[in-house]
């Protein structure tokens, strides 16, 4: 059984031999069963090639703009010029599927795929059908772009984008995901899941802090390895969330971006918080005025 520690739960960019791979995530090197994960650029008039075999795959776009031609269609996705200047575009993929993404312009794209043994339509994700939620309050209000949300048509995949502006937290009060719950009526409660956070930060030099930490309950610490880091994350950074809490803070005058991946016994967002820290969520006065941290026009 793997040992977490403040080394092996961060993964900085350049771990790949590709050098279009910006940070790269494998469960041989997470110590999991499910996310394989890559962050990967193009310039102008590169290509990359791949095939799904086995697995579902989403790719999102960070910056610029890609082409897919696949085995099952052809889409443009993308656009903005950053993940701080407007909503997302991505593009879900079923298994047995075979693409090229090209790019006509310098891009940046993320992709993630995990087993599945059944089969989905692809589809494309625009902005219109991004819900966008602010969620917390006070020094805790974040936004929450859902790309691929419990309920989207596939078997294991969650793919939602988050943003904390400076001064305050998220993932916040502290949740955990790493058993299995239902309740007698059979109702989920909680999801044993993975989940790769991606961090880029809106100005040069900027960082985020972030703790995870098991619980009594977490398999890992009934198995006599429990673990409790701090991390220091900055752009382009990969931090592993196997189990345990998992909340970010961000430090005044810059706002955090992450793209959270999620992967696991459910297609579900299903957690149980920490009982230590949940009760602020009763304090909460109002949300943070930055949020939404640029100009949308549908709300939820």
């Amino acid at each position: 059984m793997q040992q977490y520690t403040e080394q092996n739960l961060i993964i900085h960019p350049g771990n790949s031999r590709d050098p279009a791979v910006v940070v790269e995530v494998t469960p041989q090197l997470a110590g999991w069963d499910h996310i394989h994960f890559q962050v990967r650029r193009l310039r102008a008039g590169q290509s990359w090639a791949f095939e799904t075999a086995e697995h579902e795959l989403a790719l999102v776009a960070l910056s610029g703009a890609i082409s897919v031609d696949s085995s099952c269609g052809q889409w443009q996705v993308g656009g903005r010029i950053s993940v701080f200047a407007g909503l997302p575009h991505a593009l879900y993929l079923p298994r047995r599927s075979a693409l090229t993404v090209s790019a006509a312009d310098d891009c940046e794209f993320a992709a993630a795929w995990v087993a599945t043994d059944q089969d989905n339509m692809p589809r494309l994700v625009t902005p219109a059908d991004v819900a966008i939620e602010t969620r917390g309050g006070d020094n805790a209000t974040r936004q929450i772009n859902s790309i691929l949300p419990p309920g989207f048509p596939c078997q294991r995949l969650v793919v939602v984008e988050v943003y904390t502006p400076g001064g305050n937290w998220s993932s916040y009060p502290p949740h955990k995901h790493d058993i299995h719950k239902t309740d007698a009526q059979g109702m989920l409660l909680e999801a044993d899941l993975e989940e790769v956070y991606y961090y880029k930060i809106d100005r040069p030099g900027g960082f985020a802090m972030q703790r995870v930490y098991t619980a009594a309950e977490s398999p890992l610490a009934q198995a006599g390895y429990p673990f409790d880091v701090a991390l220091l994350v900055q752009s382009d950074d990969a931090v592993l969330v196997p189990e345990g809490y998992h909340p970010v803070a961000s430090p005044p005058g810059y706002t955090t971006y992450y793209l959270n991946i999620l992967a696991g016994s459910a297609q579900s967002l299903a957690n149980s918080e920490d009982p230590q820290h949940a009760w602020v969520k009763d304090t909460y006065r109002t949300h943070d005025p930055r949020v939404p941290i640029y100009p949308v026009k549908h709300e939820t």
